[in-house]
């Protein structure tokens, strides 16, 4: 009976993943009616947030993740809005935020990540910023200086990226790299 249970749980999971494609998305900011599916839930909260900087961070609504935060951008971009389609200097800045958040939340015991089109449930740009688990780190990363030297993630790739001795690691190869951050 409780390998059933683990069966039909992996089953349920696997189907779950299977919705959060937002390849699809067809949400535009200047139309309103087209931004009320699940998945426009955070162009809505980007259009809700007052003036102000040009990234912000707000706590991820999902109940099973109390820690966990994300950063935004205000802006919206193409759908779904990626972090191809920043300019370099957006990016940067991009990084730069989230990579603030992460340290006033958790020291340098954090970790960034960013799931591939496929397995994200939101079209606006997110990155989830959370404790890194120790044990996390593995073998596909490079590393690199600064957040401005953080590359883009290859195509149907998750990436995520975590401080180590002054340097950050910037991992490939999960494309839904926010499972590894603690809830």
């Amino acid at each position: 009976m409780r390998c059933l249970r683990i069966v039909a749980a992996g089953i349920l999971f696997l189907a779950l993943l299977g919705e959060a494609d937002v390849r699809q998305c067809i949400c535009d900011a200047a139309r309103p009616e087209t931004m009320q599916s699940r998945e426009c839930g955070l162009c809505r909260a980007a259009d809700a947030e007052p003036p102000g900087p040009e990234f912000f961070a707000i706590r991820d609504a999902n109940p099973s993740k109390p820690n966990r935060w994300l950063e935004l951008p205000r802006f919206h971009g193409r759908n779904p809005q990626d972090l191809a389609g920043m300019t370099a200097a957006q990016r940067a800045a991009y990084w730069t935020a989230a990579i603030a958040k992460a340290r006033e939340l958790w020291g340098d015991g954090w970790g960034l990540a960013v799931n591939s089109l496929e397995n994200r449930s939101q079209c606006h740009m997110h990155i989830h910023i959370g404790k890194l688990p120790a044990g996390a780190e593995d073998s596909r990363f490079v590393e690199v200086a600064t957040p401005a030297d953080i590359p883009l993630p290859r195509q149907d790739d998750g990436i995520w990226v975590h401080p180590v001795a002054g340097k950050l690691h910037v991992h490939y190869g999960d494309d839904s790299p926010e499972l590894l951050l603690e809830r």
